[in-house]
């Protein structure tokens, strides 16, 4: 981690998730990737002090390199590996009939 540069998953979550290939966060199988906040769950983001993993739900087409590319320009340099989960693909929203 870079030295007086504190994770803040909330500010993580929040950039994932405006992502254009990303269609939302991911918390994986049974649930494994999350950060446990006072009172409350970030699904999708798990910090640990070696490393952080985020789990998303990528939308169609993007590829998996598209999608992880996205993640970790989301996440920006923190100084940890930044490990991405693609748990699900969403389809590709309907296109709107003039």
């Amino acid at each position: 981690m870079i030295p007086g540069v504190e994770i803040d998953a909330d500010r993580i979550a929040a950039a994932v998730q405006a992502q254009p290939h990303v269609a939302g966060l991911h918390s994986g199988r049974f649930g494994e990737i999350a950060t446990l906040l006072r009172g409350r769950r970030i699904a999708g983001i798990r910090v640990r002090d070696d490393e952080i993993t985020i789990g998303v739900t990528g939308r169609y087409p993007a590829t998996a390199v598209e999608i992880s590319d996205d993640v970790r320009a989301a996440v920006g340099p923190i100084g940890l590996p930044v490990h991405v989960r693609i748990g699900d693909i969403a389809s590709a929203p309907a296109k709107e009939k003039p």
